[in-house]
């Protein structure tokens, strides 16, 4: 991956660099946005790309077939991302690809570049803003372990750390929490407190003062993190600045709403009792789409 890493500049929120000038194609039209995560987290990023552009017609993918991402050898997850997209794309055809998962941005996203003639924003470790916020110079990045394992979530805190003490904490319960959670279990708060424990680190009277959120399931749990926080710390949700990336992308929005999205489950399991989830993070129209694992 470091080669990978190399080669290419890069945004440490929202992923690799795409034009920095909206696409002039979309002047007198809304755009599709295509979102595209392993299960419900991904859903923390829609919210913020409806604020940003609420006239465009929206596609949320959760390959629930294959979640979690994180059980899955890389050669794996790359040709299950890129087999998987191969039928999004040629289906919905869309004008912009978000990857709202960490697990597959820090890995597949130079394939899905090389593959697609598209823009493609994906989701990082928001490392930088976290460091340059942090007054104690003390900063955690809780994450998948698959993330956590990566060159790429490594080089970024080389090149953005800025001096700062960063804890990598590679969470292997926390993503399947928030999807139960979601689905309409009660939050095992135990596991929860034991889960983030690690990110709070004391050195003297020195203490870690900031949180990246390095999966886009965790801000699902928010509310739990901050209640069980031994004490008050800033957590960083790369979202709204993966919102403005899109919009750098594809123009501001009109104040119109688009008629519809649609969500897709490739697994197609527990559709119907998902219908509200769904429906409060703006997706009314839900349908299944199935996707065999590769």
């Amino acid at each position: 991956m470091q080669a990978a890493f190399d080669q290419v500049a890069f945004d440490p929120l929202a992923g690799m660099k795409q034009p920095l000038h909206p696409r002039a194609d979309l002047a007198s039209r809304p755009p599709t946005i295509l979102v595209f995560d392993s299960g419900l987290g991904g859903l923390t990023v829609h919210r913020e790309l409806t604020k940003a552009r609420p006239d465009a017609r929206f596609v949320y993918c959760a390959d629930d077939a294959a979640f979690p991402y994180g059980d899955l050898s890389e050669d794996h997850l790359v040709a299950r991302v890129v087999a998987v997209m191969e039928r999004l794309i040629a289906a919905w055809r869309p004008d912009c690809v978000v990857i709202a998962c960490n697990t597959a941005s820090t890995l597949v996203l130079p394939h899905l570049r090389a593959r697609f003639d598209l823009p493609f924003v994906g989701t990082v470790p928001a490392i930088k803003p976290a460091c340059e916020m942090s007054e104690s110079r003390m900063v955690s990045v809780l994450a998948t372990p698959g993330t956590v394992a990566r060159d790429y979530t490594r080089a970024l805190i080389a090149r953005f750390g800025g001096g700062c003490a960063v804890t990598l904490v590679g969470s292997a319960r926390l993503a399947a929490l928030a999807e139960a959670t979601m689905r309409g279990a009660a939050p095992d708060m135990d596991t929860i407190a034991a889960e983030i424990a690690p990110c709070f680190v004391a050195d003297g009277e020195r203490r870690t003062d900031t949180v990246a959120l390095a999966c886009t399931h965790y801000p699902l749990l928010a509310d739990a993190f901050r209640r069980l926080a031994p004490w008050l710390v800033h957590w960083l949700d790369p979202a709204p600045a993966i919102a403005r990336r899109v919009t750098q992308i594809l123009g501001p929005g009109t104040s119109a709403l688009a008629p519809s999205a649609t969500a897709l489950m490739t697994g197609g399991g527990a559709l119907a009792s998902l219908s509200g989830v769904f429906s409060r993070f703006g997706l009314a129209e839900t349908r299944v789409e199935p996707l065999p694992l590769h």
